[in-house]
């Protein structure tokens, strides 16, 4: 008989890679918000002076970085797995932070936002497949719903802490404090982060499970890590470099899936609102309400502080209600964001309204980005494809994302001197959400293929 506590090691790895996991990527929040926090200082005359259209071209050279690099680290996840990826992007976007403090003007500090980008593409893909190689698709929707909360909530401290540093202590302090803080997190995930179940000597997740499904309780069937038996546990079909997906063969068979594709296409739509809230919510709730930058970054980070509601009740719901499915809440969400968007410029706002506002826009949002994003993209990837899916869903995603960095600045320099930007920004993107929800309608009863 197999020892009891054999079990209970499988299942800690399963808790400590999720821990993991989910830190590194609300880490990498840390140093993204800077810029959007240190805008309304920014666009002082004696700090640097800069304009709409600056910033907006900045926030396009970052999303513009951001896409090329999901189309690099995703496929690079599935051939070089996930730890040497996030390890070498985290430590660049460190770095790249710590410069953007010591800029002077604006070419460095685009420059080294641009290099941002880049960095911070390197953690999404990866991280998502190695949480796919513990976690199996009939459990993955509540999972990745939990998990999901990691990029909401890593929003929200993260717009905390650079809104308290730079009022604290000048807008630099709002890129270099964020990075001291994400060096701690990288230390972390370098000493408690593996890449699959094999390489601490436990058998893959579906056979983990299917014997489970087959044994008494009380003979569980994971060996104990690093025994001979785990590694006569992996069948000789399922070797470890198949199953991680170190074959351009994988890479392959994704970009050959059309759900893939719908679902890229669908996550170009929906991107653009989340970013545009994401990066310039602080200067809107600033224009529109007067308040200081404090008062905008606190105001402003209820849209991210509602993600983790949004993600949980999507991932939960496409489990628990829809078996499985994850496109029926993806749609329903977008309807409602689209209405609620077209809606907005027009409603009433004091300061609790704009709370509100922003709180309502951030849950329905979260909805369906963290579906197609996360849990679809591992489920229609399959697991050994997760990496490369993610990344093709993000990249096609964060084209839509460069439009909506950069409305702000181009609508700006269209309309006449004193105009409204906000309105026709407002009124497009919910189209936009509208135009998604009827792309992603038809597959409403899809679902993944068994085993992925």
């Amino acid at each position: 008989m197999i020892p009891a506590q054999t079990n209970s090691a499988y299942e800690r790895w399963r808790r400590r890679i999720f821990a993991i996991t989910w830190l590194a990527y609300a880490g990498f929040y840390l140093t993204r918000k800077g810029f959007s926090v240190a805008k309304n200082e920014l666009k002082q005359a004696d700090v640097m002076g800069l304009t709409k259209s600056q910033m907006s071209a900045m926030d396009g050279a970052y999303s513009a970085a951001y896409a090329v690099g999901q189309f690099v680290w995703g496929p690079l996840g599935d051939r070089l797995g996930t730890r040497r990826v996030v390890l070498v992007g985290m430590m660049g976007s460190i770095l790249a932070a710590v410069c953007m403090g010591f800029s002077h003007g604006a070419l460095g500090l685009g420059i080294f936002f641009f290099l941002q980008g880049f960095f911070q593409s390197s953690g999404w893909a990866p991280l998502a497949k190695n949480l796919g190689e513990f976690f199996s698709q009939r459990e993955r929707g509540g999972v990745m719903g939990f998990w999901c909360t990691n990029y909401a909530l890593g929003g929200v401290l993260a717009t905390l802490l650079a809104s308290y540093a730079a009022s604290r202590f000048g807008w630099r302090f709002a890129f270099w404090v964020p990075a001291l803080v994400l060096l701690v997190i990288w230390g972390l995930f370098w000493l408690l982060q593996r890449n699959r179940p094999e390489d601490v000597g436990l058998p893959p997740i579906e056979v983990y499970h299917a014997a489970l499904a087959d044994a008494p309780l009380s003979e569980p069937v994971a060996p104990a890590s690093g025994s001979a038996s785990a590694v006569a546990a992996v069948p000789p079909s399922r070797s470890a470099s198949a199953d991680s997906g170190e074959s351009w063969e994988v890479v392959k068979a994704v970009l050959r899936s059309p759900m893939v594709w719908i679902l890229a296409a669908s996550y170009f739509l929906v991107k653009p609102t989340r970013y545009l809230l994401l990066f310039w919510s602080p200067v809107y709730i600033n224009e529109r309400l007067g308040t200081t930058t404090a008062e905008s970054g606190f105001l402003s980070s209820m849209f991210d502080f509602a993600g983790p509601l949004g993600t949980l009740f999507g991932g939960l719901f496409s489990d628990k209600i829809f078996g499985a499915r994850r496109i029926p809440p993806a749609v329903i969400a977008l309807a409602a964001l689209a209405a609620l968007m077209i809606a907005f410029p027009y409603l009433p706002m004091s300061r609790t309204g704009m709370g509100i506002g922003m709180f309502l826009l951030g849950f329905l949002v979260f909805i369906p980005d963290s579906l197609i994003s996360g849990t679809a993209a591992i489920d229609f990837g399959t697991k050994r494809g997760a990496s490369t899916a993610n990344g093709l869903i993000n990249g096609v995603g964060s084209l839509g994302q460069m439009v909506g960095v950069m409305l702000p600045g181009a609508v700006e320099a269209y309309l006449r001197a004193g105009q409204d930007i906000w309105l026709p920004i407002f009124v497009g993107l919910g189209i936009a959400l509208a135009l998604a929800a009827l792309l992603l309608a038809p597959q409403w009863n899809r679902v993944p293929p068994q085993g992925g």
